[in-house]
């Protein structure tokens, strides 16, 4: 297997603070790493990549995505299938899965994400760690190729009694044995109230020890608002927590998350289709928080960041342009392409815990790589690389696609038993999406 490669005579945006974009480059994969950036690089026994006509640029980052929902793309709020109200939560992992379900269900959505450009995802995996459940999970994290991290958050009681955190250090530490190189075990916390403080805090006290990042849901529901300053309170919040949604939060809990240095995961076109809460943007850039983008759910949202990077960025400017209709002085500057392609890429790393390991093509990072063909009718001709990237293209112009060096997309076609992926979901799909089309449960949103 090649294990070096030479993207030659592309349009290089490396979105790093040391090495500058390059209208014309090349960039060198060796060992599964960024070795060299610039014209003229040569090395000998490189597989020769001709990226003319080609934007070639760091790997998407998606912050947060349900993967094992993959089987119910599509039935969100004003489907046909739906009716056009917002559908019943999809169905709990255990209840109509079996274990061969969920691995089909996270493989297509890995897949899905790969062949849209992404080469990093934080998968929020609410599903049973018993059973086989999670180990069919990181399974298809495995096969999929893609750099993971995932998010365990089973539901689990809130305010039992007893020490929480023992139970979550045997399970990361469990997880983290089974998980293989390229997945990183986070935990995923969420679901709980004001007087479940202790309980969270031994929770993470317990991730922490173990070096395990940490997601938190925080929205509309109980576990949002209030709690965050709360937490912020007791000294929980850190730079190694990852604050998810984040809709309908107060100001003192969004003042909270800026001042403890913790990231933000916004999920724009789910959590306005879903019925969640506007994502709150430009409350989150006022206190200079650089947020990550996620997919969250594709019952209710596209599964490429192209789409995350146009809502963002067009919610944005809606903010502005309504307070200027309005009246109001002071206004916030414009969302630039360059701020979003950002959030999409080198911010999205430091929100998934991967700062300094993906995001950007400097010299020493591992190679996820994406090349975008700039000769294609959709987004030809180029006049700002940057702007035609989060404004005009789409997943037809993903080419190429390298996650620790590793070809996981050539020419366009995906390096994957895509048949077998496909047949599996389609039976796993016919075992479970009726099921979760007729779960009797009152309708809600996506977590």
């Amino acid at each position: 297997m090649r294990t070096r490669f030479l993207l030659r005579g592309g349009c290089v945006l490396t979105l790093g603070a040391k090495t500058p974009n390059f209208a014309r480059a090349d960039v060198l994969i060796e060992d599964g790493r960024v070795a060299e950036v610039g014209p003229g690089v040569r090395a000998r026994d490189a597989e020769p990549v001709d990226a003319a006509d080609t934007i070639v640029m760091p790997g998407f980052v998606d912050t947060h995505r349900h993967a094992w929902r993959s089987l119910l793309r599509n039935l969100g709020a004003g489907s046909d299938t739906a009716g056009g109200e917002t559908p019943a939560p999809a169905p709990a992992p255990g209840e109509h899965h079996r274990p061969e379900d969920i691995y089909a269900a996270v493989l297509i959505g890995l897949l899905g994400a790969v062949e849209a450009g992404i080469t990093t995802v934080v998968d929020w995996s609410d599903i049973p760690a018993e059973d086989g459940f999670a180990d069919a999970a990181l399974q298809a994290h495995a096969d999929a190729g893609l750099r993971t991290v995932l998010a365990y958050a089973a539901p689990r009681p809130a305010g039992s009694d007893g020490d929480a955190g023992a139970p979550t250090r045997e399970l990361l530490t469990r997880l983290a044995a089974a998980a293989g190189p390229s997945t990183t075990i986070a935990l995923g916390s969420g679901d709980r109230g004001p007087g479940d403080l202790g309980r969270i805090a031994g929770e993470w006290s317990a991730a922490r020890e173990l070096g395990s990042p940490i997601h938190v849901h925080a929205g509309p529901e109980v576990s949002g608002r209030g709690l965050v300053a709360d937490l912020a309170g007791e000294g929980l919040l850190g730079a190694d927590v990852t604050m998810v949604h984040c809709t309908d939060l107060r100001d003192a809990d969004l003042d909270a998350i800026a001042a403890a240095g913790a990231s933000v995961s916004l999920a724009p076109s789910s959590e306005m289709a879903s019925g969640r809460g506007s994502p709150p943007i430009q409350q989150v850039i006022d206190r200079g928080i650089r947020p990550g983008l996620g997919i969250d759910d594709e019952r209710f949202a596209p599964g490429d960041m192209f789409a995350q990077m146009r809502a963002t960025i067009s919610m944005q400017h809606a903010t502005v342009f309504e307070l200027k209709l309005a009246g109001k002085a002071g206004l916030p500057r414009l969302m630039s392409t360059r701020d979003v392609i950002r959030h999409a890429t080198v911010d999205g790393a430091r929100v998934a815990g991967l700062g300094g390991v993906t995001g950007s093509l400097e010299p020493g990072m591992q190679a996820d790589v994406i090349v975008l063909r700039t000769d294609r009718p959709n987004i030809f001709p180029i006049n700002d690389p940057i702007g035609a990237v989060v404004w005009g293209m789409d997943t037809s112009n993903v080419d190429w696609v390298f996650a620790g060096g590793r070809v996981l997309m050539r020419e366009g076609v995906l390096q994957a038993d895509v048949e077998r992926a496909r047949k599996l979901a389609t039976e796993a799909r016919d075992r479970v999406a009726v099921a979760a089309l007729t779960v009797g449960s009152p309708a809600r949103g996506p977590g």
